[in-house]
């Protein structure tokens, strides 16, 4: 069984502003991590508490992994997700 996740009041206010069919192919990439750790992820640099961010397309979904379950920060385009 998989993790759960919540998303913070940010990564929501994100996801909302991005075209529908996009953040539903982000949330599906979501759930295929949650459910066999399977993406492209990659733990940030120089951030405490760790940072961990997962690419879905031109997307990035930052999270902090909170053991019991992983907590989405924020949901960008990879252009501006780094600055």
């Amino acid at each position: 069984m998989g993790r759960r996740v919540t998303f913070a009041d940010r990564a929501k206010t994100d996801l909302r502003a991005i075209p529908q069919e996009t953040a539903i192919q982000i949330l599906h990439t979501l759930a295929r991590f949650l459910d066999s750790e399977d993406g492209d992820v990659k733990k940030l640099q120089g951030i405490v508490p760790p940072l961990y961010r997962l690419r879905a397309q031109d997307y990035r979904v930052m999270f902090r992994d909170r053991g019991t379950h992983i907590e989405v920060t924020r949901v960008q385009n990879r252009r501006d997700a780094y600055r």
